[in-house]
């Protein structure tokens, strides 16, 4: 279920501006790699161009290669569409959607992908998925009512629920709990741990603490100044980024005496 991504050489514009240049990076599966890194340095780019969202603005491009167990995700014959079911993303705010009723809310992508299912199957997975997002037991008396009515915190791991229901093998995560309170953001936590032995997991952090705490593997993207590109500076065991980093710059973003 969970694949690999290997990214080499990749270059990612809006226009004809540079963002981000010259990524080399591969991220094993089963594991949690985290994105760190001043704001506007091209954390999040990044992560959008892995799942092909960062072409959904008018003139936004890639060049090089962004390859999911060897298959090219930017291939001449690849469905963005289908890319973006392999690999889900969960965003900064929870966006569920607010009208719909929980348990829509779970079922929407498997609706959208056309997957004709008899409902004793779609309340199977959506029971699963919910469960998975370790959301089950506080809403499953209530899954007819709108979204709108849970805190926070469940919204967005209903959104988490959301992405997995359509059993992806990669999940991106958009600082998904900056805009939640620390148990929230302790629950989104403990859930990546448990959801990682099914999925390969990439998360973009303001959060040193939080990297520390659930990545195996972390990424330290920085740029030279207003109108340079984002790179991605070092990549290295979380340990070793926290303890000992090669870079003098990760250590100093680290420290606090920049970004």
């Amino acid at each position: 279920m969970a694949k690999r991504i290997d990214v080499s050489d990749l270059n990612i514009y809006y226009g004809d501006f540079l963002a981000v240049a010259d990524v080399n990076v591969s991220i094993e599966p089963r594991s949690v790699t985290a994105l760190i890194g001043p704001s506007g340095c091209g954390k999040s780019t990044f992560l959008r161009s892995l799942n092909r969202m960062h072409e959904v603005l008018p003139g936004a491009h890639v060049e090089g290669k962004v390859a999911m167990d060897g298959q090219d995700l930017y291939g001449p014959d690849v469905d963005p569409v289908d890319v973006r079911r392999q690999i889900g993303m969960v965003f900064q705010r929870p966006n569920p959607f607010p009208t719909m009723s929980i348990y829509d809310n779970v079922a929407a992508g498997i609706r959208l992908n056309a997957r004709k299912m008899k409902r004793t199957e779609l309340d199977d997975l959506v029971e699963r998925s919910l469960l998975g997002a370790n959301l089950w037991k506080e809403v499953k008396d209530r899954l007819n009512r709108p979204a709108s009515g849970l805190s926070g915190g469940q919204q967005q791991r209903l959104c988490i629920a959301r992405a997995i229901a359509v059993e992806p093998d990669v999940l991106l995560m958009d600082e998904p709990a900056s805009a939640l309170d620390p148990i929230s953001t302790l629950a989104i936590e403990d859930l990546m741990t448990e959801l990682k032995e099914r999925f390969t997991i990439v998360i973009v952090t303001h959060n040193m603490q939080q990297a520390a705490r659930v990545s195996e593997q972390t990424g330290f993207f920085n740029i030279a100044g207003p109108g340079q590109p984002g790179r991605l500076i070092e990549f290295n065991p979380t340990e070793k980024i926290f303890s000992n980093p090669d870079e003098k710059a990760t250590e100093d973003y680290i420290s606090g005496r920049f970004g």
